[in-house]
C-alpha cells in the first residue's frame, strides 16, 4: 500500500512540475491543481493507511485495530477549500490576462529581438 501511494504521489509531483514549466496559462493551472492534490495525498499518506482501521470509534475497538487518525482528515479536507480558491483566482487571472494581452503565454516575449 505504501509503495502505491508512493508511487502515485511521486507521478502526481512530476507531472504537476512538468506542467508548470509549459509557456501557456491553462497547463501551469493544471500543473498547480495536481500539486496540491499531491500535497493533499501526501497529508493524508501521514494518517497511518490501513484496510482495517474504522474511520469512527463508536464502541470498544478490536484488539489489533487502531482508529483512523482524524488530524490528517480535516487537514486535507481545508486543504482542498484552499485549493479551489486558489485554482479559480488562477483560472480568474489567466482569463483576464487572455483578454488584457491577447495571448496566454505565461512569458511574452514576442515584441523583444
Amino acid at each position: 500500500m505504501e509503495l502505491v501511494m508512493a508511487t502515485g504521489i511521486g507521478a502526481l509531483v512530476a507531472a504537476g512540475v512538468w506542467l508548470l514549466l509549459r509557456e501557456r496559462t491553462f497547463p501551469v493551472v493544471l500543473g498547480l491543481a495536481l500539486l496540491s492534490y499531491a500535497a493533499n495525498l501526501f497529508i493524508f499518506a501521514g494518517g497511518r493507511l490501513s484496510a482495517t482501521s474504522p474511520p469512527l470509534v463508536l464502541g470498544e475497538v478490536a484488539a489489533g485495530a487502531t482508529p483512523a487518525d482524524p488530524l490528517p482528515q480535516a487537514l486535507v479536507l481545508t486543504a482542498i477549500v484552499i485549493s479551489f480558491g486558489t485554482t479559480a483566482y488562477l483560472v480568474a487571472l489567466s482569463l483576464r490576462l487572455v483578454g488584457e494581452s491577447g495571448t496566454d503565454e505565461v512569458d511574452d516575449r514576442g515584441d523583444q529581438a
